[in-house]
């Protein structure tokens, strides 16, 4: 993550951090266990332009509806296969590096990363098939250098990243845009951009989660995406020559759900799926510049802030439909880490990665619910972000021994690669 989009989200006046910029921690970080009855979700199934499945629908009437199986078929880019490890990362197992382009450009950056060992067990997609596939989501920063004016006036929300992996040797990808539906002045059916980090992403079963720094989960089905035009890169939802555009890009996919933060406030810095609770489950960590939350950058929604030590908040999942099987959370923990910048759990145990600025690497660390220490695990790449857990019990796409995948996010260092899980 980049400081100026933290500082600075659109739309909202933010305040500056309250702490000043440190490393990250050297020494262990303590956790404790604290009452999950305070955090919460509202379910949604709206916004201020109806029912989401209606504006889908309505879309669908105008547009070529296609599935994320479609996407993975149709990849126009191709990534380099890394041999080895990427930047300052150990343990390294497999992985991938973008091309040029997407290396050298300074407005697009890379945040989040799942896989298909997340949608399913088997590790393959869809159910029943036989893709192995990545997904990174990007967020557009207007002012890539944080330094006085924006250098790009036009703000391009988010996009995500569809990664075929059938061929590790050689992968290939495209980028699809998120957006959310809406309808014009008019009536008329449309999408618009949407504005956020996505920090980290979560894919299980045909939903995508996104998180919403202040606001909570945005969640978008893998079976409706749509096709448009592409002959207008400035343009995204119907234009007035009656076309719909992404900004250049062919697919959107739009938002189908959204589950609001609705008990204390909660920053949804990055999310990870565990498969190894029963039942499965999400979670939740907290970014911290300097190892206290900062709940004054932003207008968050909930009912006032809890304590403010970096937190991981597990929520328990309902495989029939891969909603939240419920919205009270079951677990909550505090970890004095700062710099958190992905999170999976295992059980009782959780991974982070802790970043360290431009120049300096990540480290992946673990800690136990209810323990006292957190300790390294690795070192990760410079600019290391989300992460991703790939048990070797994916029957269908599996490691000799269980992985972790992580992306970096700075030019010329953008790579997504899985690293050993027990840092060997």
């Amino acid at each position: 993550m980049t400081m100026s989009r933290r500082a600075i989200i659109k739309g909202i006046a933010a305040a500056p951090f309250a702490a000043a910029a440190g490393t990250v921690l050297a020494t262990p970080a303590h956790a404790a266990t604290i009452d999950a009855g305070q955090f919460s979700l509202a379910s949604r199934s709206s916004n201020s332009h109806g029912e989401f499945a209606a504006l889908t629908a309505g879309l669908a009437t105008k547009l070529t509806k296609v599935d994320a199986t479609a996407v993975v078929a149709d990849t126009n880019r191709s990534a380099t296969r890394l041999t080895s490890a990427p930047s300052t990362a150990e343990a390294f197992q497999a992985g991938f590096a973008f091309d040029p382009d997407d290396q050298a450009v300074d407005y697009w950056i890379p945040q989040g990363v799942t896989t298909s060992a997340d949608a399913y067990g088997n590790g393959l997609y869809p159910e029943g098939g036989s893709n192995k596939v990545v997904l990174v989501s990007w967020y557009f920063e207007t002012n890539p250098d944080g330094v006085g004016e924006d250098e790009y006036a036009l703000d391009k929300g988010l996009r995500l990243t569809f990664v075929d992996y059938n061929t590790p040797t050689a992968p290939t990808y495209r980028h699809v845009l998120l957006v959310e539906p809406v309808r014009t002045s008019t009536g008329e059916y449309s999408f618009n951009p949407i504005r956020k980090h996505a920090g980290g992403i979560m894919w299980y079963g045909n939903l995508l989660y996104v998180v919403d720094t202040y606001k909570g989960l945005r969640v978008f089905d893998l079976n409706t995406l749509f096709t448009v035009a592409t002959g207008e890169k400035d343009v995204c939802g119907l234009h007035t020559d009656g076309a719909y555009y992404g900004y250049g890009y062919q697919y959107v996919l739009p938002q189908s759900h959204a589950y609001d933060n609705a008990g204390k406030y909660l920053r949804y810095t990055t999310i990870g799926l565990d498969r190894a609770s029963t039942p499965d489950s999400l979670v939740i960590s907290e970014y911290s510049l300097s190892g206290t939350v900062d709940y004054t950058d932003g207008t968050f929604n909930g009912t006032g802030a809890p304590t403010t030590t970096p937190k991981v908040v597990r929520w328990e999942l309902d495989y029939t439909d891969r909603h939240p099987g419920s919205l009270t959370a079951k677990e909550a923990v505090t970890v004095a880490q700062q710099k958190i910048q992905g999170v999976v759990s295992r059980n009782s145990k959780h991974y982070l990665s802790a970043s360290a600025g431009p120049s300096t690497k990540g480290t992946l660390r673990t800690f136990t619910s209810g323990a006292s220490t957190a300790s390294a695990v690795c070192d990760l790449a410079i600019g290391c972000e989300d992460l991703s857990y790939h048990s070797s019990g994916a029957s269908g796409w599996a490691f000799a021994e269980s992985v972790i995948w992580n992306v970096s996010e700075y030019t010329g260092k953008r790579y997504v690669y899985a690293v050993r899980a027990d840092g060997s």
